[in-house]
């Protein structure tokens, strides 16, 4: 009986001393689709994250990924990502144009698109969404152009990316 309540005081301390930390990760998926002119963008956001920081932001409390979301929930976050998502195409800072949004779970997934792309030699990327509610916020840049793949990891100390 002594064994066993050691054993579980043991198992109890060894439990406690973990503890929870949430992870608060954003994925941009941006591919060039050079017949069409154009790249192609995928954002992955957990929607929470995303209501934290439009209330942030603009004061107003939305309702995206609820039964009660609005158009102008819609517009509102798309005004945020225009303000904190920024490329370049070859040093030209580019428009970036709203497709469409669904949920997957907790996930908005936003899907954009930038025209009238020819060819790449560079791509900036700046991306600083979530970072003034979340200073651990991780944005994951992956790109896939010129037949490369290549990622970025875009941070509040480093929130800025070139690829070539």
């Amino acid at each position: 009986m002594k064994k066993l309540r050691i054993l579980s005081l043991l198992l109890l301390f060894t439990l406690s001393s973990f503890t929870i930390h949430k992870f608060y990760i954003a994925i941009y998926q941006i591919n060039f689709i050079s017949e069409k002119t154009r790249l192609e963008i995928t954002s992955r956001i957990f929607v929470d994250d995303l209501n934290a920081a439009l209330l942030k932001n603009y004061k107003i409390k939305t309702h995206i990924g609820e039964p009660t979301e609005t158009q102008e929930d819609i517009t509102m976050m798309n005004q945020y990502l225009s303000e904190h998502f920024k490329i370049k195409v070859n040093g030209n800072p580019k428009n970036i144009q709203f497709i469409s949004k669904e949920m997957e779970n907790n996930v908005v997934i936003g899907y954009y698109k930038i025209v009238d792309v020819s060819t790449i030699k560079t791509l900036s990327v700046q991306n600083t969404s979530l970072m003034e509610v979340f200073s651990d916020q991780q944005n994951i840049i992956q790109t896939n152009f010129n037949g490369k793949k290549q990622s970025l990891l875009l941070t509040l100390e480093n929130p800025n990316g070139v690829l070539k």
